[in-house]
């Protein structure tokens, strides 16, 4: 009976596993920390908005709230521009699951 040594993993091992290319590293990297805020921008947005509809905020809170994630919402469209993304890449496919965030009606 022979055993078999364990193989060691190289780098291309690795990397072909996790399905990265060296050339879109970056890209992919970038396309992570967008759909990460944009879900947080989200979330963020409809706590505001409930928040709202419960009269928790002062006029003046509702304002700032609102152009913040005004802001928020222009900076995020500005980043997808610059590295060339759309606001459907960053909803990830988590399967049986449907996506990450939901579909905007637009």
């Amino acid at each position: 009976m022979t055993t078999q040594q364990p193989r060691k993993v190289g780098e291309a091992d690795i990397a072909r596993r996790l399905g990265t290319d060296p050339e879109t590293v970056e890209r992919d990297l970038i396309k992570l920390v967008l759909t990460i805020v944009e879900l947080l921008r989200q979330l963020m947005e409809r706590t505001a908005l409930h928040r709202v509809d419960q009269g928790d905020l002062s006029d003046d809170q509702e304002e700032r709230i609102g152009l913040t994630l005004m802001i928020l919402q222009d900076r995020m469209s500005e980043l997808c521009e610059r590295y060339g993304l759309t606001m459907d890449d960053l909803n990830l496919d988590l399967g049986p699951l449907g996506s990450l965030l939901p579909r905007n009606e637009s």
